[in-house]
């Protein structure tokens, strides 16, 4: 099997060496999951929006490059600016080819519900990684909404949407996902009708957020969403903050490695994607949130971390939601804190870019730590006392492991080489500078 690439071909490696505090004042960059709604819901919007904080990153670019396909004129981006000539909710235009959509899964899920309300049919297709995760989650209740969408064997990519117009729903869902979610509520703005969902737990809000800001009517009441099709959006200016699930990195890396003292900057701390901050405060984590504000109905603060002996924990299962795309680096928060943390009902995370509860076991295993997996989650023996002993992981394709094992490396015994690194920059462009200005003692090899 060939190694992944990166966008200019390269097969990537990290090899990080052990020990340093990290200090200083880092902005990683925008959030992944507000760049695409923002693209997504500008370009369906009457008028012109402005991005500003955009995130520059293979996944985000993705989207611009689908809706640029789908007949929408997108200047930039260009130092995290994007412009966006909105062409309202009928505009969009038959793509020419198949849309490309790279390892971007939030983009082909949300993309499957705008795609239902259309008057043509259309491919979405991923890469390697992205033709593994399961598309029925989403092809299933727009086929309630009377949408015909056609997938690979067992569910998977490319997914094939034949337009037309939704009926609408009211969504019971099997799972939390706020992709599912979403993707129900945007095929529900060309329904006629009021269309709902109801989640079991609860999860990212970022689109009945950018909906409201949009000025379309969305109403929530506990764990339901409903809107009513056929409105309008109108186009608005977005500043999108720093990523919390980027900052999650450092704030376990300042965390384990003692010494540091960092501030991240300008960071989302939405309720909904919070969770690594009540679980890594928990384990006894130093966390100090700081100048709180709302940036265009987002609530953002700068992060103070300073390192502080961690504890195990039971991970308590209502923050599993707001923390399941944080949960490999958590791993290794969990391996350097003394006694054990459990986690369970994470089921979902065998379902992401890899298996990442899998993955993460191997991995630490490689490394020497006690990592049990279990179906929907995993225990963990840590110490905060001893080290991780050094060697190879693999990433498994997965930027988020391949991060992860970058921050384990802090309190490894000898140097880790972190395999197969290329997918880094779908969520994370400028990891590796922004680590290396922090104290991590890392080097991106090319091979």
């Amino acid at each position: 099997m060939p190694l992944p690439q990166d966008s200019a071909g390269r097969h990537i490696n990290y090899r990080v060496q052990p020990g340093g505090p990290l200090t200083g004042y880092l902005r990683v960059p925008g959030d992944k999951s507000i760049s695409h709604r923002a693209v997504m819901l500008g370009a369906i919007a009457e008028g012109v929006t402005n991005i500003s904080g955009f995130l520059e990153g293979e996944d985000a670019l993705a989207t611009v490059e689908a809706f640029r396909a789908l007949g929408v004129a997108i200047e930039g981006p260009d130092k995290g600016r994007v412009r966006i000539h909105g062409v309202g909710l009928h505009g969009l235009k038959k793509p020419a080819a198949d849309l490309y959509l790279g390892n971007a899964g939030t983009a082909m899920r949300l993309l499957a519900g705008l795609m239902a309300g259309q008057e043509f049919s259309v491919t979405l297709r991923g890469d390697r990684s992205l033709t593994k995760r399961p598309m029925d989650r989403v092809a299933n209740p727009l086929r309630e909404m009377g949408i015909q969408v056609d997938t690979a064997a067992a569910g998977r990519p490319p997914i094939t949407i034949y337009g037309g117009r939704p009926k609408n729903l009211h969504y019971v869902m099997p799972m939390a996902s706020a992709q599912v979610k979403s993707c129900v509520l945007l095929a529900g703005l060309y329904a006629e009708g009021e269309t709902s969902t109801i989640e079991p737990a609860p999860t990212r809000d970022h689109t009945e957020r950018m909906l409201q800001g949009f000025g379309y009517p969305v109403t929530i009441e506990g764990n339901r969403a409903s809107l009513t099709g056929g409105g309008t959006l109108k186009a608005i200016d977005i500043d999108v903050p720093a990523d919390i699930s980027s900052a999650a990195f450092f704030m376990v890396a300042a965390s384990i490695a003692p010494g540091s003292d960092i501030t991240l900057q300008h960071v989302g701390i939405n309720a909904t994607r919070d969770g690594i901050i009540h679980i890594l405060k928990l384990m006894g984590a130093d966390i100090e949130l700081l100048n709180q504000r709302s940036v265009g109905g987002e609530a953002v603060a700068d992060i103070r971390v300073r390192y502080a002996p961690l504890t195990g924990i039971e991970i308590p299962e209502q923050y599993v939601p707001l923390a399941i795309d944080e949960f490999p680096v958590l791993f290794v928060a969990a391996a350097c804190a003394d006694g054990k943390t459990v986690l369970t009902g994470a089921r979902e995370l065998r379902v992401k870019e890899s298996d990442r509860i899998q993955a993460m076991a191997d991995g630490l295993q490689a490394l020497g730590v006690n990592a049990q997996p279990r179906a929907d989650g995993m225990i963990i023996e840590g110490s905060h006392d001893s080290t991780i002993g050094g060697g190879d992981v693999d990433t498994h394709d997965d930027h988020r492991i391949a991060m992860s094992f970058t921050v384990a490396a802090l309190r490894a015994a000898a140097p880790i080489t972190v395999n197969n690194c290329a997918h880094v920059a779908t969520s994370f462009p400028g990891f590796v500078e922004l680590a290396q200005a922090a104290g991590i003692r890392i080097e991106q090899q090319v091979v």
